[in-house]
């Protein structure tokens, strides 16, 4: 039976990259729509939404009053106990939605680095992570609190709350397993002022996304098939 995973889209390249082969393996059609330009009303329908990364800040509505339906659509489906993955603004966006609060973090994270997985979080299909300890890629200024009643699952050094779920059909991820190695370039041109700004070489991330993140491509798919297998049919 073919599903409908919505992926809601702030930047193009920022896209569900290495998750396309295991959400069409796992029987879903995707549907990307492009943040403030697509009428979000197949969010809410779908039987998966996804809601990925982007620059602009999730508490950005004066700036961007398209993320208002944005949370609203993420609000609806978390009350009806519908899929919902969330990527770095995409997470921050759920934690909104969720009554949480969203701010800048104490400095910008970007480039690869393990996170910790708390008890929660070994006992969840992140738990490859904890076995391989591989590095994953993180590129956020924000963060947020922990929303009430949600399961934390990772962390890092500067950043306490990397990961959480939410029931059994909700996942909010700050990092990014979803980006393609093999697509890194973009990224490093569409933020080479970012990367300036921060110290960072573009040649760093390079070299470090060819060693680290081929390796990761495997486990962060075995993470997103066992999620996706996880979730209650409809």
């Amino acid at each position: 039976m073919t599903r409908t995973a919505v992926a809601i889209r702030h930047i193009p390249f920022e896209d569900v990259g290495i998750f396309g082969d295991v959400l069409e393996r796992s029987g879903y059609r995707m549907q990307p729509l492009e943040a403030g330009l697509d009428d979000l009303i197949p969010a809410r329908g779908a039987d998966l939404l996804i809601v990925l990364g982007g620059p602009i800040s999730a508490n950005d509505e004066a700036d961007y009053p398209f993320l208002t339906a944005e949370i609203r659509a993420i609000e609806y489906r978390l009350r009806n106990d519908q899929p919902v993955l969330g990527i770095c603004l995409g997470a921050q966006l759920m934690a909104r939605a969720l009554g949480a609060r969203v701010y800048p973090g104490p400095a910008k994270e970007i480039g690869w680095a393990p996170v910790t997985l708390t008890p929660e979080g070994r006992d969840s299909v992140l738990a490859p992570l904890h076995e391989s300890s591989l590095p994953v890629l993180h590129w956020h200024g924000d963060t947020f609190d922990l929303p009430a009643g949600v399961r934390p699952l990772a962390r890092t050094a500067q950043t306490a709350h990397q990961a959480f779920a939410h029931g059994a059909t909700a996942l909010a991820l700050q990092f990014h397993l979803e980006a393609d190695p093999a697509r890194i370039e973009p990224w490093l041109v569409a933020y080479c002022q970012e990367l300036a700004t921060c110290g960072l070489k573009p040649a760093d991330l390079r070299h470090d996304t060819q060693r680290f993140g081929p390796a990761l491509v495997p486990v962060a798919q075995r993470i997103l098939s066992a999620w996706l297998a996880g979730l209650p049919v409809a």
